[in-house]
């Protein structure tokens, strides 16, 4: 999730939008609805002041989450561990230059 956030730091809003929808990768869906739902917020926590057009990603954030423990069995009575990992993502807009 880190590689796809990476590339869209710094961005306008609709070129980072343009750029997520053409990706493979299943995390670019996820970063995408993010940041649609932060420009959503800002203009309309801006009474209308701010457009989507100006606005430009000023942090986004990947940061660990909790981590769901389970079991696998394997042969001759052992188990082995699989980890299913979670993220937090964190999306800050702005309409400064």
């Amino acid at each position: 999730m880190r590689v796809v956030a990476n590339l869209v730091r710094d961005k306008k809003v609709e070129d980072a939008v343009g750029l997520l929808d053409l990706m493979p990768k299943r995390a670019a869906g996820i970063i995408s609805k993010a940041i649609k739902s932060a420009a959503a917020n800002a203009e309309d926590k801006s009474g209308g002041d701010a457009s989507i057009d100006q606005l430009r990603i000023h942090t986004i954030a990947v940061d660990g989450g909790t981590i769901a423990k389970r079991w696998m069995p394997r042969s001759m009575g052992r188990a082995n561990r699989i980890n299913h990992r979670t993220s937090h993502l964190t999306v800050v807009v702005t309409d400064e230059a």
